[in-house]
Formats: C-alpha cells, structure tokens, sequence
C-alpha cells in the first residue's frame, strides 16, 4: 500500500488530491490518519450520545463507562472479522493480523462485539438495554458517517470502473465508483433522521431496528459495487451483503410488527424496576425512574 495517493474526481473538478496516509511522527512513530479518524469517530459519537443520555433515562457517566468497555471491543471485533474472513492471506502471514494501522477492519464485528458489551453491561448492572441499543444506534450511525473518509485516505473500499461524473480517479488509473462516499452520504442522511425522529420514537428498540435496517440496506447495495468484499470461505458468498440482507429482513419484519400490533417490547430493566418498587418506602424515593418518559406521563396535566 502506497503512503502518498493522487487521487481526483476529474468529472467534477480539476484539482488533485495529493493524500499522505501520515498524519504526523510522534516520538519517531509515524501516526496514521486512519487511526486519527476513528479515534475521532469514537469521540464525536460519544460525545453526542453522552449528551442525549437523559432523554433515554440513562446517566451519561454509566454510559461513559460502558462505552469505554466497549472501544476495545469494537476494535478488536472489526479485525477479527476482517482477518477470519481473509484467513487464507493473514494464516500465511500470521504476523500482519495485529498490523491493524495498515487498515483492515470488518465494521459488522465491530458492531456485533458492541453489541455483546451492552448486553453484558446491562445485564450486569441492570440497565435498559433496549435505549442502551437506540442511543448505540444513533452513535454507530455518526461514527460510520465520518469513519468512510479513512478509507479515502488510505484510497481502499472503492467500487469498480465507472463512467459516471463523479468517478474517483487513484494514482492515474480509471476511474471507479466512491463507494466509501456512498456510505458516508447515507449514513449521514439516516443519522439526522434518527436525532429528529428520536424525540418522538414510539418504543424503546425503535430506533435500534431502524439503524440496523438503514445500514444494512446500504451495505447489501454496495457489496454489488464494491471490489474488495470479504467472502465466506470459498463459497463465492460476501458476508457483508448475506449479513446486511438479513438485517433488512429482521429489522423491518419486527417494525411491521410492533407498528401493526402495538405490542411493544418492554424494557429489559423491568426486573430491577420491580425490585424497587418492592423496596421500603425510603428507599423508594431515593430511586430513579426507570424512563424519564414514564415520570412524564405520570404528571398530571
């Protein structure tokens, strides 16, 4: 992989992007930008969901603390999916798995080994884990909006030649399909709709479903598009598009569902809530409601 790329848009424009995958040297260590893109990817999204905390009934410093479990997670979610699915390559050369500056992250583990750290934290600590999911959502959809331009820069998860205005032109070659500014669109179109609409979500997982759902349908789109698909073994299969898919069928099953029936999932702190309302009476005013909006509705009005 080169660490200078030209790349252009000459459909759109004249001008030459003349990209350095270096952003600077610290102590003689070269810091790339992808990872000074994903590290403020983590810091933008948790900051905004941090602050929607309160909405949620969640406190913002819990929710601190099981994003902090699951950064890690994440990481280490997307490379052992991106290297399980190129096993043949990386158990060739073992000692390039944990090279992960030079790229090479599948973003479904990464959302799958978050989503194992909110079930664990919530079972644990007996939280909503619904919300937990919906404000995971909303943060997973701005961190991915803001994360594809580390794919610019590194000029990888490009699609096939094209003929249209905007082809992406790298290092001289034809031009191919932008795909990494396919996704970033559409994630950032679903993430205003998901902080808009989220004042007014009519359960809790809604949004959750929604994210998985938008996501999905953009990654299944694309893996027609893309020319680096990660496959399932042998078998021709692209596991990113089979996964998308599926979260396309589900999401949107269970919203036709819950919108149709009106039974809505309850939230899975309902336990810790019974508990405290079994508690004395002291202890029962010390307590937090469980959902800001449930206090809400108990006002008179």
């Amino acid at each position: 992989m080169l660490m200078v790329n030209d790349i252009s848009f000459p459909g759109l424009f004249d001008h030459v992007f003349h990209v350095n995958r270096v952003a600077f040297t610290l102590f003689g260590k070269e810091i790339m930008w992808y990872g000074v893109i994903l590290a403020f990817c983590f810091v933008i999204a948790t900051l905004y969901v941090l602050r929607r905390c309160p909405d949620f009934g969640w406190s913002p410093d819990k929710f601190l603390d099981m994003a902090l479990w699951g950064l890690p997670a994440g990481i280490l979610g997307c490379r052992i999916y991106f290297v399980i699915n190129r096993w043949d390559y990386y158990s060739a050369h073992p000692k390039e798995i944990i090279e992960i500056w030079n790229g090479g992250l599948g973003m479904y583990g990464g959302v799958i080994a978050a989503v194992l750290v909110v079930l664990i934290f919530c079972k644990k600590h007996r939280c909503d884990i619904l919300s937990a999911c919906d404000l995971a959502g909303m943060g997973f959809m701005l961190a991915q909006c803001i994360g594809r331009w580390a794919n610019f820069i590194n000029a990888e998860a490009h699609g096939g030649e094209t003929s249209l205005p905007w082809g992406m032109v790298i290092n001289g070659a034809a031009p191919v399909h932008p795909t990494f500014l396919y996704e970033s669109l559409w994630t950032l179109a679903g993430f205003l709709f998901l902080h808009f609409y989220s004042r007014r979500r009519k359960f809790r997982g809604e949004l959750a479903l929604m994210y998985a759902g938008w996501y999905g349908m953009i990654r299944f789109l694309l893996e027609f598009l893309r020319t680096d698909s990660l496959y399932i073994g042998h078998t021709g299969l692209k596991a990113s598009q089979l996964i998308g898919l599926g979260c396309v069928v589900v999401s949107a099953g269970l919203l036709i569902y819950f919108y149709t029936t009106k039974r809505y999932p309850k939230p899975f702190a309902a336990a810790a809530a019974s508990e405290t309302q079994s508690a004395p009476p002291e202890a029962a005013e010390k307590s937090e409601p469980a959902d800001p909006e449930e206090q809400n509705e108990q006002q008179p009005k």
